[in-house]
């Protein structure tokens, strides 16, 4: 295909993102060409706009919570007639080769590239990705609603399976991932405590609304013990503060990409047999595993929704927090 499509791009961290035409790129070997219908806007995305991950390609579309229509097929690709809706994740590519790959473990590749960050993204009319890591995605959900399934309901669906069988399950931080999770979560018979920023009356509404028992602020501790916690908020300070929530053999999950230093703290908060952990990206298991229950929970997002051309202000939204549920760009919307 050829022409010129609309992007907003990055040309250093801590600018704002440009509308430009950019050539329609063409799909190598065993990519596939897709027309975006939306993007959803993660902060990670902030993080990479913001200069926090230091190593993206520049010039960047970003972008990595895509909906798209295949369009075209490069050489040797196996799957996805044109036409097929997929979604398409952070996790763009793995050798398939190293101890990782081979042990179902792709999520930790050293040499694995991702999505708005080594490679362009879905800030844009058209993409190219692996067709690997493309995934069917179920029906029910529109465009703007499915999109926030592809980063904040996976990231929050890996957290969830690193936090074992809790049952008292904390939520620090009650963003797009946490809105998600928590139907999951309650589909699963688990009780989950939310926790905001202090005073986010809001936000903890919200939450309730959801199906958390409790919802309170980072400050308040819950009114029963924890039997695990996960973080989205990139607050290392909340470490300390979810490990003197747990109970023995609790597990603290911390499921953002980058997260500010954790402060010292007494053994006493980790001993116990409690466990501190992070989550590294997603496997393709984790993707089909989640994209195939979602249906049945059923999950319901809530997004608040952008124009392309206006990625730079949904950015400042989620930066500021004046986004309930997943901001989302409708690339179709200027289309």
């Amino acid at each position: 295909m050829n022409g010129t499509m609309r992007a907003m791009v990055l040309h250093a961290p801590g600018q704002p993102l440009r509308e430009e035409r950019l050539p329609i790129p063409r799909p190598g070997p065993e990519e596939l060409l897709l027309r975006v219908h939306a993007c959803a806007v993660c902060r990670t995305d902030l993080h990479v706009v913001d200069g926090e991950l230091t190593r993206p390609k520049l010039p960047l579309v970003p972008g990595h919570e895509v909906v798209a229509t295949v369009v075209d097929r490069g050489e040797g690709v196996m799957a996805f007639p044109e036409g097929t809706r997929v979604g398409v994740p952070w996790l763009g590519w793995s050798c398939g080769r190293c101890r990782f790959c081979v042990s179902g473990r792709e999520n930790l590749c050293d040499t694995a590239r991702f999505t708005g960050y080594h490679l362009d993204g879905g800030y844009a009319e058209f993409m190219v990705a692996h067709e690997r890591y493309c995934f069917p995605l179920p029906g029910g959900f529109s465009d703007v609603h499915a999109a926030p399934l592809m980063c904040a309901g996976l990231i929050g669906f890996r957290s969830l399976r690193l936090a074992g069988d809790a049952e008292r399950l904390g939520l620090y931080g009650f963003g797009a991932a946490a809105h998600v999770l928590v139907q999951v979560a309650r589909y699963q018979g688990r009780r989950v405590f939310a926790f905001t920023r202090p005073g986010d009356v809001e936000g903890q509404r919200f939450a309730r609304e959801l199906g958390a028992v409790w919802a309170g602020g980072t400050d308040t501790p819950p009114p029963e013990p924890l039997d695990a916690a996960i973080l989205f908020a990139p607050v290392g300070a909340l470490v300390p503060v979810a490990l003197a929530a747990v109970d023995k053999g609790g597990v603290v999950v911390c499921g953002g990409i980058h997260m500010s230093d954790i402060p010292a703290f007494p053994y006493a908060l980790l001993w116990g047999e409690r466990v501190v952990r992070s989550v590294a990206n997603l496997t393709r298991a984790d993707a089909l595993d989640f994209l195939a229950l979602a249906p049945s929970v059923p999950v319901r997002t809530e997004v608040r929704v952008f124009p392309l051309a206006d990625a730079n202000a949904a950015l400042t939204a989620l930066r500021t927090g004046q986004v309930r549920g997943a901001a989302v760009l409708d690339v179709d919307a200027e289309g």
